[in-house]
């Protein structure tokens, strides 16, 4: 099964690509070339993208930063990645437009539901930038509730493995793989796919997930075209 419109989520660690802290403009340019292979088939995408490169308000509350006040700045971070991610698509040759929960009309549109939707219907990547706007809410929700608001067909998490796995592949070669797998049984096997309230949300709106390797090459189209690639999290 081929999907139209899918939601993108990238963590924003994986902006890191090979550094240990900011943005490797290597990966920026490999994520703006699989997403071009996409748009010229035709499919709609919209992107949602963490700020964990730059920022965690979770890890500031935690070291004694005001959790409200931390949450802001890691909205903040999320919104210098999609400026970045957007300067790389649009060097690709993409129409793309950035829209952000909290308002920076100097920088990027405020999102706007119909318009997102306008955007997408005329090609236009759209990235939606400083999560769900509001503190405690994580960009995993932001993603969901995002892809929900657009009718999107599905939620493609963009990670650096190649699916759902009953532990941490990079830890322990003895990981198996689900090919795909119900909403129930992953909260009965304790799996981390999404944070709770993101994964909760999709689940009551019947919105399908699949976790998939986005840094192999040719991965991103294969997922959209409907192929056997990653885990799907289905109803």
């Amino acid at each position: 099964m081929a999907y139209k419109r899918v939601l993108l989520k990238l963590s924003g660690e994986a902006l890191l690509g090979e550094r240990q802290y900011g943005i490797d403009p290597k990966i920026l340019s490999f994520y703006a070339s699989e997403i071009k292979t996409i748009i010229e088939d035709g499919f709609e995408i919209a992107i949602v993208i963490g700020g964990g490169n730059i920022f965690r308000g979770v890890s500031g509350a935690s070291n004694g930063l005001d959790r409200v006040q931390g949450d802001y700045m890691g909205m903040l971070a999320t919104v210098i990645n999609g400026l970045a991610l957007q300067s790389a698509l649009e060097d690709a040759g993409l129409q793309t437009r950035l829209q952000t929960a909290i308002k920076m009309e100097a920088i990027a549109e405020p999102y706007i539901r119909r318009r997102a939707v306008r955007h997408l219907e005329k090609g236009r990547i759209v990235i939606f930038g400083s999560g769900t706007g509001n503190p405690y809410f994580t960009t995993d929700t932001a993603a969901v509730l995002r892809a929900i608001e657009i009718d999107a067909d599905v939620i493609l998490k963009g990670t650096r493995v190649d699916g759902i796995f009953d532990m941490d592949p990079e830890k322990f070669k003895e990981a198996i793989k689900f090919e795909s797998i119900s909403f129930d049984e992953v909260l009965n096997k304790k799996l981390k796919v999404m944070d709770t309230t993101a994964f909760t949300l999709s689940h009551e709106n019947n919105l399908p997930i699949i976790v998939f390797n986005m840094n192999q090459k040719g991965n991103l189209k294969k997922v959209v075209s409907g192929e056997n690639i990653g885990t799907k999290v289905f109803i």
